[in-house]
């Protein structure tokens, strides 16, 4: 499908969750279980997973995903571009 993937992606401070790559975009994703997308997204931010794709020319997306043990499902999800 042309999508690189990435699990546990480390970067100086801290690891991405998952990062997948195509040839135009890139998604950052911290994902959460029984805490907030939210939480997820100012995770991305305070530990500044992006900078080491700050100099790419691709269309970068930061995600939070939240998933429930309760539901066993996503519970709710942010994106936005960067």
């Amino acid at each position: 499908m042309g999508f690189l993937v990435h699990s546990e992606y480390r970067t100086a401070s801290g690891r991405i969750d998952l990062v997948v790559e195509t040839d135009r975009f890139r998604y950052v994703m911290e994902l959460k279980l029984n805490d907030t997308a939210e939480n997820a997204m100012n995770q991305i931010d305070s530990k500044d997973y992006l900078v080491p794709f700050l100099c790419d020319g691709r269309k970068t997306f930061k995600m939070g995903v939240s998933f429930s043990s309760k539901t066993r499902n996503i519970d709710r999800w942010i994106i936005k571009e960067s």
